[in-house]
Parts: C-alpha cells; structure tokens; sequence
C-alpha cells in the first residue's frame, strides 16, 4: 500500500539546481516517520544523501553538505531535495525512502522508483 513516487530529475549544467519531490501515499503516520534520500550510480552501493526526521533535524552526506537541502510537508506528505551547484558527482538515480526515527541508521523498506539527475555540460 505504500508508494513512493520520485520527480524532478534530469539534465543540468554543473553549477545549476535542480528541486527532487517524493510524493507518498498509504503512510499512515508519515509524520512520525524520518524520510531520506539516497543515491546511486552503476557499480557502487546505493547511498545516503540526506536524511531528515520527524521534527525536521537534518543530516547530509559531506560531499552535499551545504549545497542539498531536504524538507518535509506533512500535510502533503512529501519530501524534497533542494540540489544546488550541482557537480558532475552528483550524477545518480535518485529515491526516496521511508525511514525510522534516526532514517540516516539504515534505510526504511519502502523506496521509490527513483529519477534520474544528470549533471553534465
């Protein structure tokens, strides 16, 4: 019943933003769940990009630190991604995930199909 809906990715040039949305549905608590992002290109381990809680603490990856912002709507029950001077490293398939009360820990079972973001000149 849960679903995890990813959108917002593509083609940017280095430097440029890009905005990642997760729409859920069938969360019944979404707002005592934590939420996260992570990332993952051919031949590496999916990572973690940001992960933030149910009352907003927050934690990023250090290679997006200050660049990445994650936020939540409850009442949406949504998630987002501010990316911002984007770099080529950045480049990956992009999913949502539903966490626990820490959801940096380990990531949730419910993931998203992902979207794609491209950063390339």
């Amino acid at each position: 019943q849960v679903q995890l809906v990813e959108s917002g990715g593509g083609l940017v040039q280095p430097g440029g933003s890009l905005t990642l949305s997760c729409a859920t549905s069938g969360i019944i608590h979404f707002i005592h769940n934590g939420m996260a992002w992570y990332r993952q290109v051919p031949g590496k381990q999916r990572e973690l990009v940001a992960g933030i809680t149910s009352n907003g603490i927050t934690k990023y990856v250090d290679d997006v630190e200050g660049r990445f912002t994650i936020s939540r709507d409850s009442a949406k029950k949504t998630v987002t991604l501010q990316m911002n001077s984007l770099k080529p490293e950045d480049t990956a398939v992009y999913f949502c995930n539903v966490g626990g009360v820490w959801p940096w820990r380990s990531p949730g079972r419910y993931w998203g199909q992902g979207t794609q973001v491209t950063v390339s000149a």
